[in-house]
């Protein structure tokens, strides 16, 4: 049976005795560990060493990044380099793993020792000083990495640790509540195929029963009948072409905002030969005084509004009308209200 692949990615010897805990962690959930110095990496013979790694993260299912005071080797895209300056920005093996596994949108796990985390706190309060000196990194790139990882809309759980068992605490609890949600999206796609299953059953019980009446009907009268069933579907035509509409977002926004009715704006769309004439009609509809002042003043600031009210349109078969911000078009409206008054 396949096992998850958990892919533990940190600086090696300052934090070898965490790797080796959470090795056995690992191992004793059952799942696969990938550890560099555990012999876990195929390297490729024709790669530099750290391409084989960056492969494993994004071929992981779990990725667990540790940070503490060591930024690591630089990654063999950069130039090589005995010594490197405090300050001196570079992209390292570490940090070019987490890159790699966040492209494969991998879920992902960050721990930071806990004076590591206090030292980037400082050092976001005093990111153009270049006198001060930090006890707890070996190179100003572990809080722009911690920065980096922080700045990510979303797959970036942090958490800080002072001992190894924070660490375990913490993964065993996220990786139990990664479980039920699986668990319950499954149950949820499950009950979804049954509704779907059910609402299929359903249209094929209307449309048997739709038959049976036509049948039915046809033979009482058939000169009514007839009329009988083209008025029904009329109406469901209507039905359908109204839901279509409701679910337009100009049509929504005014159903809701202004407590507009349905049929209210199909009619003045329907009838209108012009933009502010539609504000017009609408206006008169529903008796909201000021709405077609309103209805201009969205056009004229939301070209998605324009959108929306042509998109509408189409569904409803009419040619689309054409917008002019500051022309007569707009003006139309105020010119309006003034006869109406």
């Amino acid at each position: 049976m396949a096992k998850p692949r958990v892919f533990v990615s940190s600086t090696y010897y300052d934090l070898k005795n965490v790797r080796s805990s959470l090795e056995n962690f690992v191992e004793g959930l059952g799942y696969e560990p990938v550890l560099s110095e555990k012999g876990d990496i195929a390297y490729a013979p024709e790669v530099p060493l750290d391409e084989s790694c960056y492969r494993e993260a994004r071929n992981a299912d779990i990725f667990v990044m540790i940070i503490g005071g060591r930024y690591g080797t630089e990654a063999s895209s950069e130039e090589k380099k005995p010594n490197r300056e405090f300050f001196e920005r570079y992209d390292s093996i570490t940090k070019k793993e987490y890159a790699n596994a966040v492209s494969e949108d991998i879920p992902i796990y960050i721990l930071i020792e806990n004076n590591v985390e206090s030292e980037y706190r400082t050092f976001l309060k005093n990111k153009e000083k270049k006198d001060i000196q930090y006890a707890h990194v070996d190179s100003v790139n572990v809080f722009y990495l911690i920065e980096h990882i922080l700045s990510q809309p979303r797959n970036n759980p942090v958490h800080t640790f002072e001992r190894y068992s924070d660490i375990e605490v913490w993964l065993r609890e996220q990786w139990a509540g990664f479980f039920r949600e699986l668990l319950d999206r499954r149950s949820s796609q499950e009950r979804i195929k049954t509704l779907s299953s059910q609402v299929g059953d359903l249209t094929d019980v209307s449309e048997t029963l739709k038959k049976y009446l036509e049948e039915v009907v046809s033979k009482i009268s058939p000169k009514e009948a007839a009329k009988l069933i083209e008025e029904e579907e009329k109406r469901l035509e209507k039905a359908s072409l109204f839901k279509e509409l409701a679910a337009n977002p100009f049509v929504e926004y005014f159903q809701t905002r202004h407590v507009l009715e349905l049929g209210d704006i199909y009619s003045a769309m329907a009838k209108c030969r012009s933009v502010s004439d539609f504000g017009r009609k609408l206006e008169k509809l529903s008796q909201k005084e000021g709405l077609a002042v309103r209805i201009r003043d969205l056009f004229r600031s939301s070209e998605g509004a324009q959108r929306d009210f042509n998109e509408a349109r189409r569904i409803l078969g009419l040619a689309e009308l054409g917008f002019t911000s500051s022309s007569r078009e707009m003006k139309e409206v105020e010119s309006g209200e003034q006869e109406q008054q």
